[in-house]
C-alpha cells in the first residue's frame, strides 16, 4: 500500500528526534571520557605516574658480606668463599628431566640435593633461577659452560658462603653458621628484612652467634626493572650495603692448633692457655672436635647423628661448658684463705696418718700410710688431703667460698661462647637453698680437697692460676678488637691478698713441679728460665674405691691439672681436664707442660727443655703429633 505524503512527513520527524538523541547521548559520553581522561592526564599525572613507575621498578635486597674473624696475628679462622654454583631457569629449560639428565651425565649430582632441587623449581614460578648444586670445582662450573649449548636453562653462578679453613681447631671457639629457620625467627627478637632472604646464614654458636649483629653488616639494594609478569628486564642500579664487621680474636692459631693435637690421644679433654699478663685466652682446646664446614649448608642426618651418639661428646666445648670437681687443684684456695682468716701460720705443722676421724667417720687421705708431719709447703707438694681436712674443720665453708670466688670459681664470664657455665662454689646459704639442708662439717672437709658440692670449669681453673701467678683481679678476654677498635683487657686491679701469702703458695706449686717429692715432678721443665709451677689434681666420679683399670671408662676419675712459666716471670697460665683419664700427675700434667712450653717457645720445643732420661720418647711423641702449621696469612689478614 501507497504510504501518503502526511505519513512519510510524520515518520521523519520521528527520526530526526531519535537521532537528535542519540547524538545528544554520544556527545554526552565523549564529553565524560573526555573529561575524565583530562582529569587522569592533567589532575592526576603524578599519581598515576607514580604507580606505574612502582610497578615497574622493584626492589631486591642484597645480603652484605659477613665480617671475617682472625685469630692475633691476622690468620683467617672464618672467611668468605667463593661459592661457585649451578642454576635452572623452568622456562628456559624446556624439559626439566631431560636437560638435568644431560647436567649428570657431566658432573656428579647429590640425589638428596637433587630431589630437594626439583621441589623447589616445582613451587617457584617459571622464571625464577632456582640452585641445583652449589659448592662445586671449578673444573664442574668449565664443563658446564663449555656444554652450555646443550643445556637450555642451566647457567653457572657465583656467590659467597662461609669457610673455617682451619676446620676442627676452633670449632668449640668460633661456632658456626647456618641457614635461618623457622626455630630461629620465633627464637630471635631481630626484624632485620635479611632474615626473610631464603637461606640467608645466621650465627648458630660460638663467636659467629654472640656477634651476630656485628658480622651481618647492613643490607644492600637492588633496582630491578619487571614487566608485567614479574620478569626482571634489566637492573637500573646498585646499593652494596655496608660489609659485616670484622673480629680479631686473642688466640694463636699455631698454639690452637697444638693444643688439638696433644689432647686428641686424651679421647675426651679440654685445656685453656692464658695470658697472664692481660687476661687473653691464647688456646681453647676440646677432643674430640667437630669440623664446623659440615653445617654451613645444613648438616646431613647422618652426620650429625655420627655426632651427637658419640659418647667422647664432640660437639660440647668442655673448656667453659664442663664442670669438675676440681679436686687438689683448689688446695691452694684453702690455704690462702686459712692464711688470710689469720687461722694459720704457714710453718704450722699437722700430723698426717692416712685420714682424719670426724665423730665416727674416717675421711681418708689418697696416701694411704699418710704423710707424717707437713707444712704448708709440703702439703702441696706431695698433695696431702689430711692437711687440708685440718684446715677446713678450723675456718669452714664460708671463709673458703669467699677465697675461692675472689679467685673466679662460681663465676660466669662474660665471653663470646655458647653455654658458659658458673660452675658451683658452695656454702652453708648455697646448699640450704638449693637443696634445702644444712651444711655439715663433713661438707667442708670433702670441698677442701675439691670434691663435694665444688664444681669448676677449666677456664675457671685458667683463671684462678692466673690470679695467683699475677696477683691480680684478671679477666678472661677472647676478642681483641672489632673493626680495628682494640678492646681494653679488665680487672687488672690487685686481688687484695698478702703477697707474702701469695709467695708461699707460689713456693708450694713450684715445689709440686721441681721438688723431688712433688706430684708433677716427672713432668718438670729443665730448662732453667721456663721452670714450671703448678698443682695435680685427680677427681673422683664414684664413691668406691676401685682401680681405674678395673671399672668402664667413664668411671674412671677425671685427671687435672693447673700451672704457669715461667715461674720467675709468669706470663702463661694452663689448665688441662682429661675426663676419666685417671691421676692428675700421670697423664694432665704432662700435657699441661707440653703446652706451656709449645707456648713459651712459640713453636716445637726443643728436647732439651725436658729431663734427660725423657728426651727420646718425648721427641718421638712430639715428631708423631698431626699438626697442621701451615697457617700462611693472605691478603685480607691486614684487615683485622
Amino acid at each position: 500500500m501507497k504510504r501518503t505524503p502526511r505519513d512519510t512527513e510524520t515518520s521523519l520527524r520521528g527520526i530526526s528526534r531519535r537521532g537528535l538523541v542519540l547524538g545528544g547521548l554520544q556527545l554526552g559520553v565523549a564529553g565524560v571520557l573526555g573529561w575524565r581522561m583530562r582529569q587522569m592526564q592533567v589532575e592526576q599525572a603524578d599519581q598515576f605516574r607514580l604507580l606505574a613507575e612502582e610497578n615497574r621498578i622493584n626492589m631486591r635486597l642484597i645480603a652484605p658480606a659477613r665480617g671475617l674473624i682472625f685469630d692475633r696475628n691476622g690468620i683467617p679462622l672464618a672467611e668468605n668463599a667463593q661459592n661457585y654454583r649451578i642454576v635452572i631457569v623452568r622456562e628456559d629449560a624446556g624439559d626439566v628431566d631431560e636437560v638435568i639428565a644431560r647436567l649428570g651425565d657431566l658432573i656428579y649430582l647429590d640425589p638428596v640435593e637433587l630431589e630437594r632441587a626439583k621441589k623447589e623449581i616445582a613451587r617457584r614460578s617459571p622464571f625464577v633461577p632456582v640452585t641445583l648444586t652449589d659448592q662445586r670445582s671449578w673444573e664442574d662450573i668449565a664443563a658446564v659452560a663449555v656444554n652450555a649449548p646443550a643445556l637450555p636453562g642451566i647457567t653457572p653462578d657465583v656467590g659467597l658462603t662461609r669457610n673455617y679453613p682451619l676446620a676442627e681447631d676452633h670449632a668449640h671457639i668460633i661456632g658456626y653458621v647456618g641457614p635461618v629457620s623457622d626455630y630461629d625467627l620465633q627464637r630471635i627478637d631481630d626484624d632485620d628484612p635479611l632474615l626473610q632472604i631464603p637461606k640467608f646464614q645466621i650465627g648458630k654458636t660460638g663467636v659467629e652467634q654472640k656477634y651476630e649483629r656485628d658480622l651481618r653488616g647492613k643490607a644492600g639494594t637492588r633496582r630491578i626493572e619487571v614487566n608485567a609478569a614479574g620478569r626482571v628486564m634489566r637492573e637500573l642500579g646498585r646499593d652494596p650495603g655496608i660489609p659485616g664487621a670484622n673480629i680479631q680474636l686473642t688466640v694463636e692459631s699455631r698454639l690452637q692448633n697444638f693444643v688439638e693435637a696433644r689432647l686428641a690421644p686424651a679421647l675426651s679433654a679440654s685445656a685453656v692457655v692464658m695470658d697472664t699478663r692481660n687476661g687473653d685466652l691464647l688456646a681453647v682446646g676440646n677432643a674430640p672436635s667437630f669440623d664446623p664446614n659440615k653445617f654451613v649448608r645444613g648438616i646431613s642426618v647422618a652426620d650429625y647423628g655420627e655426632l651427637t651418639e658419640n659418647i667422647y661428646r664432640p660437639l660440647s666445648n668442655k673448656a667453659v661448658q664442663g664442670a669438675y670437681p676440681p679436686g687438689s687443684t683448689f688446695k691452694m684456695m684453702v690455704s690462702l684463705a686459712a692464711m688470710d682468716a689469720g687461722q694459720l701460720n704457714p710453718g704450722e705443722t699437722f700430723y698426717c696418718g692416712g685420714y682424719h676421724k670426724l665423730g665416727n667417720r674416717r675421711f681418708h687421705c689418697w696416701k694411704r700410710g699418710g704423710h707424717g708431719w707437713v707444712d704448708l709447703e709440703k702439703s702441696l707438694e706431695q698433695s696431702c688431703d689430711v692437711y687440708y681436712y685440718e684446715l677446713a674443720q678450723r675456718i669452714g665453708i664460708d671463709r673458703i667460698a669467699e677465697t675461692a670466688r675472689r679467685f673466679g670459681l662460681g663465676e660466669r664470664f662474660d665471653l663470646p661462647m655458647s653455654a658458659v657455665s658458673p660452675g658451683a662454689m658452695p656454702d652453708r646459704a648455697w646448699l640450704q637453698e638449693r637443696y634445702q639442708q644444712p651444711w655439715r662439717v663433713g661438707d667442708s672437709l670433702n670441698a677442701s680437697i675439691g670434691q663435694g658440692y665444688v664444681l669448676s670449669t677449666p677456664l675457671q681453673l685458667a683463671v684462678m692460676t692466673a690470679r695467683l701467678a699475677s696477683g691480680t683481679r684478671i679477666e678472661p678476654r677472647l676478642v681483641k678488637s672489632i673493626d680495628g677498635v682494640e678492646l681494653e683487657p679488665r680487672g687488672l686491679e690487685p686481688l687484695g691478698f698478702s703477697n707474702e701469702h701469695l709467695r708461699i703458695v707460689r713456693n708450694g706449686m713450684d715445689a709440686v713441679c721441681n721438688s723431688r717429692r712433688g706430684t708433677a715432678y716427672g713432668s718438670r721443665i729443665e730448662a732453667g728460665d721456663m721452670r714450671m709451677a703448678g698443682k695435680t689434681g685427680t677427681s673422683q666420679v664414684r664413691s668406691v674405691v676401685v682401680s681405674n683399670n678395673d671399672v668402664p671408662w667413664e668411671q674412671r676419675d677425671h685427671a687435672l691439672y693447673v700451672g704457669y712459666a715461667p715461674f720467675n716471670n709468669p706470663h702463661i697460665s694452663v689448665s688441662v681436664v682429661v675426663e676419666h683419664g685417671g691421676g692428675g700427675s700421670s697423664v694432665a700434667a704432662p700435657i699441661a707442660r707440653d703446652i706451656l712450653l709449645y707456648a713459651l717457645h712459640g713453636k716445637m720445643p726443643p728436647v732439651e727443655s725436658y729431663p734427660s732420661a725423657q728426651r727420646g720418647r718425648i721427641g718421638q711423641f712430639l715428631s708423631e703429633l698431626d699438626l697442621r702449621q701451615d697457617f700462611r696469612p693472605t691478603e685480607r689478614s691486614g684487615r683485622a
